[in-house]
């Protein structure tokens, strides 16, 4: 019975072992082991078949690979017509976007505010972060257009800057609160395509509106589509002991947030919301997200695909129809930008999940928010870390005062237990009944010191994921040598003093009698605390203090039952 406490601690241990493999098996592209995704009733995927709405058939698969508008299309102006392909460089406050005349897809975005370099490397100069990009082997662009019976004007059709005519008023001048761009195309299939991007100051939203000019002879049926495109390498921010996810997403109201990998999309594995009248699509990335955001309660389709190497994700809205000489408008709107709880939020419901909790939501969110208000008093991210783990240990105060003082009786009277191991090892019948009898007479429950604790583990582990999801934390200083609270400690000090902490904590727990768990209970601390070498400074900051204000507990409780504080060394030979 003495063991059972002992036996919940390594099932807790091994569960935990077990976790750390799934993820790492994942993280190297391979299926989870013990906790593969769930299995859900299979739908077409989204590149399956064309979608039909009335007479407007819209294979998926055309959007990506549509040519390039040319001569010889219908309705088409002739090749010498065709405006010079140019890339337009704008910029606001807190984006710098490159602009392709070519569609007038977004193939470039740099977020000012927000450094490409991390810890020490930001000492020596600050670059701002490229998050959108096709140059240097990379691949993560934004692109929009129309698709139909016949051709129309696609994210591939030339098109010219029309408004501004000024090159200089590309740029949101001292004062300016606003900045619009025009995009005029060709004309294709008797289509003229005019697409005006609305930039604000401060914001990382971009509104975008599609406006179908019917210059033809004949009524027009089109949908505008929007598409996200980028190749499959990760974030620069992740290690082999923490993943984050990296890969489309699609949002609705009826199937909640929806994660695909790429390794599914590579093996067709797509199960998705294709209909919806409200949500979003998205790529999500290590603290930051671009997503296309339409108004709710306009029809569209989602889909997932792969194309040329390359993974989309994107919508295509309803028919439009379109009377000769009339015209029809399609606002949608782009985020480019970090993950900002707050800012997501109030763009649309539910693109806050994209700062992915996992399953413990539902603590990670009001963690989040308690420690933001903290953030707002104290001002420094790390002070606010250590302010909120005393907080949460302040709330567990009884819970974890019951388990130190059962841990406390269990110490005192360990030395007897022993002595009744000893004396009779040869009877473990008469021992069990023995060791009952000494629990009831001295009221010591051996499950007193876990209970609390297990309870606790879920509180932590949201707090574990709000750390590690929280674009604040990226370039966040605390103190000294720590300038980048989401990078490891460069020097190793803080893990070191986590590790250190670890091992103070376990030898003021009783040794259990068999000398090889003894051992066995000294390793565990040292084998853990080797991954958090690797972990973000600001995950160790919250071990480390989470570590003090225990032992200062545990230290506490012991005092006041009289039981000596006494380190329980084992001996290594």
């Amino acid at each position: 019975m003495s063991d059972i406490r002992r036996s919940i601690l390594w099932v807790i241990f091994g569960f935990s072992m077990i976790l750390l493999w799934d993820r790492w098996q994942v993280y190297n592209g391979q299926p989870a082991t013990f906790f593969p995704s769930a299995s859900s009733p299979a739908r077409p995927a989204a590149s399956d078949a064309p979608r039909r709405d009335g007479d407007a058939s819209v294979p998926v698969a055309d959007i990506a690979t549509s040519t390039p508008a040319n001569a010889t299309a219908t309705g088409a102006a002739p090749a010498a017509a065709l405006p010079p392909r140019e890339r337009h460089s704008v910029r606001t406050d807190v984006l710098e976007l490159t602009i392709d005349s070519e569609g007038a897809s977004l193939v470039g975005a740099r977020l000012l505010r927000h450094a490409a370099e991390t810890g020490k490397a930001l000492r020596q100069q600050f670059t701002p972060l490229q998050l959108l990009t096709d140059s240097d082997g990379r691949t993560y662009v934004a692109q929009s257009g129309v698709v139909g019976n016949g051709a129309l004007p696609t994210h591939k059709t030339p098109m010219r800057l029309v408004e501004p005519a000024d090159p200089a008023a590309l740029t949101l001048a001292d004062g300016q609160q606003t900045l619009t761009l025009r995009f005029e195309s060709v004309p294709i299939g008797g289509a003229v395509l005019r697409k005006t991007l609305t930039l604000q100051r401060g914001s990382y939203a971009i509104g975008v509106q599609h406006e179908l000019v019917n210059v033809g002879q004949a009524p027009l049926q089109a949908r505008v589509y929007q598409q996200l495109l980028r190749d499959r390498l990760h974030a620069g921010s992740e290690t082999p002991f923490y993943s984050t996810f990296t890969g489309p997403a699609v949002y609705s109201d009826a199937a909640k947030y929806q994660k695909v990998g790429f390794d599914d999309i590579d093996k067709g594995k797509i199960d998705i919301q294709t209909r919806a009248s409200d949500g979003y699509v998205a790529m999500v990335q290590h603290y930051f997200v671009t997503a296309w955001l339409l108004p709710a309660g306009v029809e569209r389709e989602n889909f997932v695909r792969k194309v040329d190497g390359l993974y989309a994700v994107g919508q295509i809205g309803p028919t439009l129809t379109v009377a000769p000489g009339e015209h029809a408008r399609f606002d949608a709107q782009l985020y480019v930008g970090p993950q900002e709880e707050k800012v997501l939020e109030a763009l649309a419901p539910g693109l806050e999940l994209v700062k992915d909790y996992g399953w413990l939501t539902i603590l990670a969110k009001p963690l989040y928010w308690l420690l933001a208000k903290i953030h707002a008093i104290v001002g420094n991210w790390g002070w606010a870390i250590v302010a909120l783990v005393v907080l949460i240990k302040a709330a567990f105060y009884w819970l974890n005062a019951s388990a130190y003082r059962s841990m406390a009786k269990m110490k005192a009277i360990n030395p007897r237990i022993m002595e009744m191991r000893e004396r009779l090892k040869d009877k473990p019948q008469l021992l069990q009944q023995e060791m009952m009898k000494l629990y009831r007479d001295e009221k010591v429950n051996p499950l007193g010191g876990c209970l609390p604790i297990l309870i606790q583990i879920p509180v932590f582990i949201a707090l574990y994921w709000v750390l590690l999801a929280s674009v604040e934390m990226r370039n966040a200083p605390w103190i000294g040598w720590i300038v980048d609270l989401s990078s490891p400690d460069p020097y190793y000090v803080l893990p070191l003093v986590m590790t250190l902490t670890t091992l103070v904590q376990t030898a003021l727990n009783p040794l259990p009698p068999d000398p090889l768990q003894a051992k066995l209970m000294w390793l565990m601390p040292l084998i853990f605390s080797v991954m958090f070498f690797f972990f973000p400074a600001g995950l160790v900051l919250y071990w480390i203090t989470n570590n003090i204000l225990t032992i200062a507990q545990q230290a506490v409780i012991n005092h006041q039952m009289g039981v000596p504080l006494k380190f329980n060394l084992p001996t290594f030979k």
